[in-house]
């Protein structure tokens, strides 16, 4: 009897080897990912640094495994090696976690005042931050009212949209604002966006200076925002607070507003310890 597989079981078997190939090198690559937060979380849960035997031997894995390991990681200055050999957590660990704390930081109070501002104003109330070329809807409160805002948290729009989106890049240079306002500047649904890039520059640092930015219907038929930069120590705005509110409101009662949201913004950048430019 003929036993010589049939091109189709060949086929098969083809694929069945390649999956299993493919199997193998994604668990390959998460057994690796593992190993090095096993190191790191040795060195993290003892306190000390370690040598490499002693590591090997915590996280039960092959010396010769541990030792390329580490120096990938030392490489990359996830870990340092100090002058006697032994192993420690790297500069770049310290940097990720400061970077983690900030932002822990900053959305607590940030949401804390979100809040406060929109049992004040008696309003939707907005944290918005920069994502790109875009504007990013970080949280939000939403008012008392049945007014209904389109954008909710996680809403990603062109920055000539909205009034946050122009404060997000009213710090950078003239020229970087031009640049980047060509490239990413686009028709709102409404039409009355703006998308000349030297138009959109001035009218962003302006409303920088001036701590404050209007628009009104640009992005959504009938609705306004006016929002207020958040500055970091260096004076770059790093997120906005706004209030967004039906048109007419902002057309009978537009000083009200103003001053609650440069307010807000304000006692943001003072809790943060940041009020120094």
């Amino acid at each position: 009897m003929d036993t010589k597989p049939s091109s189709a079981t060949q086929v098969d078997e083809t694929v069945s080897v390649d999956e299993a190939d493919a199997k193998g090198a994604r668990r390959s690559r998460v057994s690796g990912i593992d190993r090095a937060l096993q190191v790191i979380d040795y060195l993290y849960e003892t306190g000390s640094p370690a040598g490499a035997y002693a590591i090997a031997k915590a996280v039960r894995a092959p010396l010769s495994t541990v030792y390329v390991i580490i120096d990938d990681l030392v490489d990359k200055n996830m870990l340092a090696r100090n002058s006697d050999g032994s192993i420690w957590l790297g500069s770049r660990l310290y940097h990720y976690g400061l970077a983690y704390a900030r932002s822990l930081d900053f959305m607590s109070v940030a949401t804390h005042e979100m809040h406060d501002l929109c049992r004040q104003a008696g309003e939707t109330v907005q944290v918005c931050g920069r994502d790109g070329d875009y504007m990013l809807v970080l949280a939000m409160a939403d008012g008392p009212s049945h007014f209904q805002v389109a954008s909710r948290v996680g809403t990603r729009v062109p920055l000539n949209w909205t009034a946050s989106g122009r404060l997000l890049v009213g710090h950078l240079p003239e020229s970087e604002r031009v640049d980047l306002f060509r490239r990413c500047a686009r028709s709102s649904p409404t039409g009355r966006a703006e998308i000349d890039a030297a138009t959109l520059s001035d009218a962003a640092g302006k409303a920088f200076a001036e701590r404050l930015s209007i628009q009104v219907a640009e992005s959504d038929y009938a609705v306004a925002c006016i929002a207020s930069p958040v500055c970091d120590r260096e004076g770059q705005c790093v997120a906005t607070i706004s209030i967004v509110l039906p048109e007419q409101k902002v057309l009978s009662d537009e000083s009200r507003y103003t001053e609650q949201v440069r307010a807000s913004a304000q006692r943001i950048e003072k809790l943060m310890g940041w009020r120094n430019h």
